[in-house]
């Protein structure tokens, strides 16, 4: 069968997609002349089913595009150039295909013009996305059994060919180590009005799966609703529109995808015109330590109730933390979020955190809101500025779509929204930056169940495709064979420098400070290190980093810069070249290393304080399951 296509290149020339069309439209990526994808398929189906012989490009459309934009809420860099080439392919199918190359990465989306019913609505019977890979590619992937995933699993890593049919699928972003040199980091973004893409394994192939539409569902208690009858059609929409984008992130080096902006330059641009009253900042949360101070300050039954949470607001106050999270339990019913719980008082809590100047977020079940969605104007008038929406465990065309009206809503109210119980960021955050942070991650909640040697991939894989709420801060510290914690003596796995790097590394436009403010108290300096650590940032550069096996970053916020490091279950020894300070002036670096003993107790730590300059070499040894974590001032 002949072929028709296209080549499309990078600006700077690195990257290359090749497009052939024949039965399918065909694609292959090449960095640097190096084949890392060929012959991966994608296209549509609908119930408007193509009719013609063969597929045929009917025109092809090249521009080039170059300019630079400011994220609203900016988690990597306040300034970002958006550089690229694209390609647009007119097929004789009803749809188009665009193509984008980037210096970092290559992405697609579908663009349909279809007829459409009396309605200007089509069925997609299913999508084709699917990359012919070679078997010994290694797969960095997170399990789902079902699409009822919550985005919390362990990742697996196994080779392509391994990855047979019976296995479990995966979620995005997928992470593909060719072994050649480059790695391709897969995702989805601009998803809307349509379910969010998973992967499943098939020998040498990898295809997407969807959720099917939803035709009936069951409420299962107080928070689940669960699909019990399908659709034959994974999406009814609009027939003419644009499709999410696929895209990878290629890197050279495992720096690369620490820096990448990939998924903010793809993503929708913000539909809200002021902006400004959306603050990113951090927040003293009470579930993961049980709401239990306790102390010769703490002359009360601490517990969920009014005197506990005024402490919690006074800690916060006190630290310049802006936010305290009230979860389950603040209203006296999960089902009625306008009766507050009697014993919390949450009018005289707002009071009071206008007097301290701390603001409130909100936590409810998705069902709640679903069924209350004029809470986010009673919450204005209230004076709560977020909320914490969790429990949604589901990914079909409705549930995406749900995400995006409480986006909206919560937007005209001016409340800032933190998915939890949630798919991964595809592009809302973008749309709508009052979306905060999403959970799906395996956080720290799960206690002796978040391991370093798991929470390795995150900076590589889950955090690069945007926020991504982990709740760190835990300053009980143990390593994993002896660890003992449970609520209220809440711990953590690791080391406590390892606890104070994460609010460096991790992303988050909401920053928890997960544990008890009593145990703060007792470790202020530890305290005054995270809480100076800002939640959004001007510059990122990746210092060390191996996939899988340690990760050091610097940040930029103003002059200040932050280094945050954390490894494995392995020992290391780094010397680390400040190269991007200034050079000609002297810095003030304070920095928190693990103690000689860390390796046993996870406790253990060194605060140091010394003169630094851009040709300083600073050498730093990170425990097994341990950190770094400074700040550098200007002298």
């Amino acid at each position: 069968m002949k072929s028709r296509g296209a080549d499309l290149s990078s600006p700077d020339g690195s990257i290359k997609v090749k497009i052939n069309v024949m039965d399918k439209v065909y694609y292959s990526i090449y960095r640097d002349d190096t084949p890392l994808i060929e012959g991966a398929s994608l296209g549509i189906i609908t119930d408007q089913r193509f009719s013609g012989k063969e597929i045929k490009i009917q025109s092809n459309k090249f521009s080039q595009t170059s300019g630079e934009f400011r994220p609203v809420v900016p988690l990597k860099f306040s300034r970002i150039t958006d550089q690229f080439n694209s390609l647009l392919i007119r097929l004789n199918t009803g749809y188009s295909v665009e193509f984008r190359a980037y210096n970092d990465g290559a992405a697609y989306r579908i663009v349909s013009n279809f007829k459409g019913d009396q309605n200007g609505k089509v069925k997609v019977l299913n999508e084709d996305a699917s990359l012919n890979l070679p078997d010994d590619y290694l797969l960095h992937l997170q399990p789902a059994k079902d699409f009822t995933s919550n985005y919390e699993t362990n990742y697996i890593h196994l080779d392509n060919g391994r990855w047979q049919k019976s296995g479990p699928m995966a979620t995005l972003p997928a992470l593909i180590d060719t072994r050649k040199g480059f790695k391709l980091l897969f995702a989805e973004t601009d998803v809307r009005d349509y379910p969010c893409m998973f992967l499943k394994g098939n020998g040498s192939k990898v295809n997407a799966a969807f959720s099917k539409v939803a035709l009936e569902d069951k409420q299962e208690g107080d928070r689940f609703m669960r699909i019990t009858k399908e659709a034959e059609y994974i999406a009814q929409t609009d027939a003419k529109r644009t499709y999410p984008w696929r895209y990878f992130i290629i890197s050279k080096s495992d720096n690369e995808l620490l820096e990448s902006t990939l998924p903010v330059k793809l993503a929708p641009k913000s539909e809200l015109t002021n902006t400004s009253w959306i603050k990113p900042g951090k927040v003293s949360w009470e579930w993961w330590n049980d709401a239990a101070p306790y102390g010769n300050d703490v002359n009360f039954v601490s517990g969920y109730n009014l005197e506990t949470y005024k402490y919690y607001m006074d800690f916060a106050s006190r630290n310049g933390i802006p936010y305290i999270i009230m979860d389950e339990g603040w209203a006296e019913s999960v089902f009625d979020p306008y009766i507050p719980n009697q014993k919390v008082d949450l009018h005289e809590l707002i009071r009071y955190g206008k007097e301290k100047k701390v603001d409130i977020i909100l936590w409810l079940t998705w069902l709640t809101v679903e069924k209350n969605m004029d809470l986010f104007k009673k919450f204005e008038e209230w004076g709560i500025k977020g909320v914490k929406i969790d429990f949604m465990d589901r990914n079909d065309q409705w549930m995406v779509n749900y995400y995006e009206r409480v986006a909206k809503e919560a937007a005209k109210h001016h409340i800032l929204v933190d998915f939890h119980g949630s798919f991964t960021p595809k592009g809302l955050e973008q749309k709508y930056p009052n979306v905060i942070s999403y959970e799906g991650v395996r956080g720290m909640e799960q206690m002796e169940g978040c391991q370093p040697d798991n929470s390795i991939y995150l900076p590589f894989m889950r955090n690069v495709v945007g926020p991504m709420d982990f709740t760190p801060g835990a300053m009980i510290n143990m390593q994993p064979e002896v660890f003992g914690g449970k609520r209220p003596n809440a711990a953590s796995v690791g080391t406590r420098a390892y606890q104070l790097a994460l609010f460096v590394l991790f992303e988050s436009g909401v920053q928890m400070l997960c544990d008890n403010p009593t145990l703060y108290y007792k470790n202020q300096e530890c305290t005054d290190f995270i809480t100076q650590v800002p939640v959004t940032w001007d510059e990122t550069k990746a210092i060390k980093a191996e996939v899988g096996e340690f990760a050091i970053v610097a940040k930029r916020k103003g002059n200040k810069w932050f280094i945050g490091g954390i490894t494995n279950g392995k020992e290391r020894t780094f010397d680390l070249k400040p190269d991007f300070l200034t050079k000609g002036k002297s810095y003030e670096m304070t920095s928190f290393e693990d103690g000689i003993n860390a390796d046993r107790q996870g406790m253990d730590y060194r605060k140091k304080s010394q003169e630094v300059n851009a040709h300083s070499t600073i050498p730093v040894k990170l425990s097994r399951n341990g950190g770094f974590a400074a700040v550098i001032t200007e002298r």
